[in-house]
């Protein structure tokens, strides 16, 4: 295996897992990470949502429940919007 068909896989990984994100359910990064086989790559999983057009990237957040910085505003919006409970910058887990 390549490089680059190892990133490849684990893109392909991660936007599945994602994708089976419905409406008002959240991970953190590094759960995603682990539940497409690659545990220990959060910081990863975040690089795959800088990149992609069409992921729900605000159903992910930190480990601590904090949202996407410089986004925190939208982000928000968009989680309430789905019904998750966000309070002082964080979701309610």
């Amino acid at each position: 295996m390549t490089a680059q068909s190892g990133q490849a896989d684990f893109e392909t990984a991660v936007v599945e897992v994602i994708r089976t994100l419905r409406q008002g359910e959240i991970m953190t990064y590094g759960e995603v990470a682990v539940e497409a086989g690659f545990p220990g790559a959060a910081r990863a999983v975040g690089r795959v949502l800088r990149v992609s057009d069409d992921l729900p990237w605000w159903r992910i957040v930190t480990s601590t429940g904090r949202l996407v910085p410089g986004l925190e505003k939208r982000h928000a919006d968009l989680l309430e919007g789905e019904g998750v409970i966000v309070r002082d910058g964080r979701v309610a887990r």
